[in-house]
């Protein structure tokens, strides 16, 4: 597998895991705005690179 397409998913599931935990800190209101707004946009920032990179990563044989 290409290192790039690997790390685009290792992006794509920590975006995916953070935009989950900011979701469920929303539903509990647990948690402050900031931290809240601050985690989402960095999940929001992984999830769109990492999906970026598995997709436009070409396979080289």
């Amino acid at each position: 597998m290409n290192l790039k397409r690997t790390f685009g998913t290792v992006l794509t599931v920590l975006g995916i895991v953070g935009l989950i935990w900011t979701g469920v800190a929303i539903i509990n209101k647990s948690s402050q705005a900031t931290t809240l707004i601050v985690v989402g946009v960095i999940a929001i920032l992984f999830f769109s690179t990492g999906i970026s990179l598995v997709r436009n990563t070409k396979d080289e044989a």
